[in-house]
């Protein structure tokens, strides 16, 4: 595995990049290619620091971050996450492949494999109105969702506004 680590306002000794290296080469035994592993990591507000994980991984994509003010332990948490997260994939494809020896993570589902593993439980209907974003925040707010889909009449497309983890507003902007 190939790890790129990348640091924001954050100093990574050489002891810790050999660390991070050894512990994401654990992760190899998932995959049955080589694949990259993105890892940053950053200074948060007062003493915390984050470390974010990303794995791309034939389609598949894998993701994990942490936040605490020991950076090990961030380590330990984001590559423990990880493992489970791709255990669990593993064990879905072995289950759907049985005849096969070996699962290749390059193997992205068909519509017909999608469909029997996830069933749309409710569908709803109902017309996208032109707003502005503070406008979609206020709506979402006063409906308490996590997310709320709208025209946004400055960028003239459909946008989508969520709440974060950290309790910010998040905007995702479509495009053709």
């Amino acid at each position: 595995m190939n790890v790129n680590i990348t640091t924001r306002n954050f100093n990574a000794s050489d002891q810790l990049k050999e660390r991070i290296d050894k512990k994401f080469q654990r992760l190899d035994k998932y995959f049955s290619r080589e694949i990259v592993a993105y890892v940053m990591l950053s200074n948060e507000k007062g003493s915390l620091q984050k470390l974010e994980a990303t794995i791309n991984a034939g389609g598949m994509i894998f993701r994990a971050e942490e936040v605490n003010s020991d950076i090990y332990y961030c380590l330990d948490k984001v590559v423990d996450r990880l493992s489970s997260q791709m255990s669990r994939f593993k064990t879905k494809m072995v289950k759907r492949h049985k005849d096969q020896k070996e699962i290749l993570f390059a193997h992205v589902p068909d519509a017909q494999e999608t469909h029997e593993e996830f069933k749309v439980a409710r569908t709803k209907r109902f017309a996208i109105q032109p707003m502005s974003t503070e406008e979609a925040i206020m709506q979402m707010e006063l409906l308490e969702h996590s997310f709320f889909v709208f025209l946004n009449e400055d960028a003239d497309g459909v946008n989508v506004v969520y709440r974060r983890k950290d309790g910010t507003y998040g905007l995702l902007i479509t495009e053709k």
